[in-house]
């Protein structure tokens, strides 16, 4: 496979501080409207196996999962917002910006989910190779994503894009992380009228011959 055709620049941010400290006060607030936030579950119902467990990533206070999961391992920065989380069943403070390696085990989920937070992500590579090393053979990742962001956190590439842009990107990172198949975009933004915030998704499964990366198996710290 070719090498992935970035450069530095594109994953620079207007506020290049730690995340720690921009994400230190807790954001208790929906960054999608409701008619979003509906359509994202409807997409996650459709998409993750009932009575699965699954990782959320970059988590926040609010994960848009269909109820009747068996786990929901949340990874984000915010200890409070991860504690009001209520979906949630094991939470893990952890900047995947500082350290992309997850603290999971190869194979350990049946799927995977980003919302709204794609665009703060500055090893995308890496991260998506980490996702799939830690879900089993056929599992999901669903990246979900809208018109809304922390402008002053989000990488130059990103800003860059329209959001059809934004959603190739996305399979450009699939793409470049290898080991994904059935890689596919949709627009599911709700039909509700102007005033809805879009919901764009992107989302692959693990291929199955990936039975995670051996050389890097077990949990690692974050």
């Amino acid at each position: 496979m070719s090498e992935p055709p970035f450069l530095p620049e594109h994953f620079r941010r207007p506020d290049e501080r730690d995340d720690g400290l921009f994400y230190d006060v807790p954001r208790l607030v929906t960054h999608i409207d409701g008619h979003a936030i509906e359509a994202a579950r409807r997409l996650y119902a459709e998409l993750l196996p009932p009575d699965g467990e699954v990782l959320d990533l970059m988590a926040s206070w609010r994960s848009h999962l269909p109820d009747g999961l068996r786990r929901v391992a949340g990874v984000g920065l915010n200890e409070v917002e991860l504690r009001e989380n209520s979906q949630l069943t094991e939470r893990v403070v952890h900047n995947v910006n500082a350290g992309p390696r997850l603290p999971f085990a190869d194979a350990s989920f049946d799927g995977a989910v980003m919302t709204v937070s794609a665009q703060y992500l500055i090893h995308p590579i890496e991260v998506f190779r980490e996702v799939r090393r830690v879900l089993r053979p056929r599992g999901v990742f669903a990246v979900t994503y809208s018109n809304r962001l922390f402008p002053e956190k989000a990488i130059a590439l990103w800003s860059a894009c329209t959001d059809e842009q934004r959603g190739r990107l996305i399979g450009a990172y699939f793409h470049y992380a290898g080991g994904w198949e059935e890689t596919t975009m949709q627009d599911r933004s709700p039909q509700v009228g102007a005033y809805s915030d879009p919901l764009y998704a992107v989302w692959a499964r693990k291929a199955s011959d990936q039975a995670g990366d051996s050389a890097g198996s077990g949990p690692a710290s974050g």
